[in-house]
């Protein structure tokens, strides 16, 4: 059964009406013999193809024999249209010569495109607007009638079911390569249905950002139970004394931080994570009652801390390894206490001792985002409890202005390192992350207040970005204008971060330099204009209108804190606790 999708969304913007040029009846392409050159630029040219050389080759191979050419007919006016409003139709069209050519029944496929007018429209979006989602529907055609059933595009996914149907992909599967490798071709199926959504403008940046979350949740936890069945048969399970002197299991969770922990997570984020056991005490025992002799052939038993240690390395080979199926995540274990020398795995009482001793302004603002992602939900709550009262700034001896005012130096200072780095790449205005009035500045704005207002006002922690403002505004500390101006900047620099990482499912954050890809950014968001040259210029007005918003409430609270209205109504919220 089709989809039947809801009408994007239009965006909220001032645009001119799409002057669209004169269009032939396109059919002669594949219909007529002996067309000049000159003919079919005249034809293709006016769909915003540019290579018509190319796209008239594309066209002929796609067509194939004469029933799947007249086939390809039925479909080609509603086709080229298509892709013309689609960020790069000649990209659109290789693809479609691609994905006929892969394996699939043409002529099957084609007829069915044909009852289903619609669907030619999402498979010319796809094409012509993320090379990586075309890779997906290219290498596995037949997730296209996946994506027309009923309530996959019209409704947004849940972390329940996705949980669901992961269980049953894995039901009948027995050895550990080949569930990885399923939990492989999973993400890669749910990233197509996110992305088209996202695409289609049936999601909107909290919803994509969610879903991405809840599926690198689903699939971390998903890994993790399949690398420590495997470790258990191996080794036993781990074991520790409790208070009363009782062997009981020893837990393990994976605590996600950044984006994956404030529940934001990007198309092509790392995961920032920490493993954390619940105690390095004890060791694995056979899981067979005493007496009897566990099945297969189980190794010597070891401590607990060698076998998180082993456990923590195999998961993360386990989400970063390549296979023919790709991969699950590139993993960043930065975080961590000691950085990138220190141990995989600590135990709670460790962490809570480096961060009682060590612990620098920096973790303080990465621990506001951190939460249980994967293992066991008891442990990872645990950790979230012994780390708040380091997070959130205490009386010191100091009086509380001069309190803030050093810890806002602290962060003034890693954002300076930041900028340094992005002058260095010409990146300070282009990159919609680390640049001028980007996303990180949002971030460190939010989170700095957080940190020093925090113990007093709880009402205003919140792991993700936007119910943060939201909670500041609650409390007084931002003005309803300074709320909704940091929300739609945040929503629109998101929205461009992810329209520049699915093209490629490439981290990257910088807008490239190059008018024509730049026209291709304006597209995917959604602006449209009398050319495309309009709008991009409309694009750039509402980019440069929302860095300005956002650099000069940073610059006011970082760099001239006791004139900023900001810092001053936290101090007066603080001064009513």
């Amino acid at each position: 059964m089709t989809a039947r999708l809801k009408k994007p969304a239009p965006r909220n913007r001032a645009v001119p009406t799409l002057d669209l040029p004169v269009r032939q009846d396109p059919t002669p392409i594949l219909l007529a013999s002996g067309l000049e050159p000159s003919q079919v630029e005249a034809i293709l040219r006016p769909y915003g193809l540019q290579r018509i050389q190319e796209a008239d080759a594309n066209l002929q191979s796609m067509a194939g024999d004469p029933h799947q050419r007249r086939q390809l007919a039925d479909i080609l006016t509603r086709l080229l249209e298509a892709i013309g409003k689609t960020a790069d139709p000649d990209l659109a069209l290789n693809q479609w010569e691609r994905w006929l050519a892969s394996g699939v029944s043409r002529s099957a496929m084609l007829e069915y495109l044909r009852s289903a007018p619609r669907m030619v429209d999402l498979v010319c979006g796809i094409f012509g607007n993320s090379n990586s989602l075309a890779s997906t529907l290219v290498r596995d055609p037949l997730l296209l009638y996946w994506l027309a059933q009923q309530k996959v595009l019209s409704t947004a996914p849940s972390k329940h079911g996705m949980e669901h149907t992961l269980r049953q992909s894995l039901g009948a599967v027995v050895s550990t390569d080949l569930k990885l490798d399923a939990l492989r071709r999973f993400r890669r199926r749910e990233i197509l249905r996110i992305g088209v959504r996202d695409l289609l403008r049936l999601a909107d940046v909290v919803e994509t950002t969610a879903s991405l979350s809840d599926l690198a949740s689903v699939l971390i936890d998903a890994a993790y139970r399949i690398v420590d069945a495997g470790l258990q048969s191996q080794y036993g399970v781990p074991m520790h004394r409790n208070r009363q002197g009782r062997w009981v299991k020893t837990g393990f969770t994976v605590i996600g931080m950044g984006k994956l922990g404030g529940h934001e997570l990007n198309y092509s984020s790392d995961v920032d994570v920490l493993y954390i056991c619940e105690s390095h005490e004890g060791e694995t025992k056979q899981a067979a009652p005493r007496g009897v002799k566990a099945k297969g052939s189980l190794q010597e038993e070891i401590s607990n801390e060698e076998y998180f240690e082993i456990l923590a390395r195999e998961l993360t080979k386990a989400l970063t390894e390549q296979t023919h199926e790709g991969y699950l995540y590139r993993v960043d274990l930065r975080l961590r206490a000691e950085g990138s020398v220190g141990q995989l795995t600590r135990s709670l009482d460790e962490y809570a001792k480096y961060y009682r001793t060590r612990g620098q302004v920096w973790e303080r603002l990465a621990l506001l985002k951190a939460w249980p992602v994967a293992g066991s939900q008891e442990v990872g709550r645990s950790f979230v409890k012994l780390v708040r009262p380091f997070v959130l700034a205490s009386p010191s001896e100091r009086s509380k202005v001069e309190q803030a005012l050093a810890i806002i130096e602290d962060v003034r200072s890693v954002k300076e390192r930041i900028d340094a780095k992005m002058v260095e790449r010409g990146h300070e205005q282009r990159n919609v992350k680390l640049g001028d009035g980007g996303i990180r500045e949002i971030e460190f704005f939010v989170q700095t207040i957080q940190v020093l207002a925090g113990r007093r006002l709880r009402g205003i922690l919140d792991r993700g970005t936007i119910g943060s403002l939201a909670r500041l505004r609650n409390a007084g500390i931002l003005s309803a204008k300074q709320q909704g101006g940091l929300t739609s900047a945040y929503q629109f620099l998101r929205d461009v971060e992810h329209k520049l990482q699915m093209v490629h499912d490439m981290q990257t954050h910088a807008l490239p330099d190059r008018q024509d890809k730049l026209e291709r950014c304006a597209i995917r968001m959604g602006y449209i204009g009398a050319s495309r040259s309009a709008a991009l210029e409309q694009f750039q007005t509402d980019h440069a209108a929302h860095r300005t918003l956002v650099h000069d409430i940073f610059r006011s609270f970082f760099e001239t804190p006791k004139t900023s209205k900001s810092f001053k109504a936290m101090l007066r919220a603080i001064g009513k606790q």
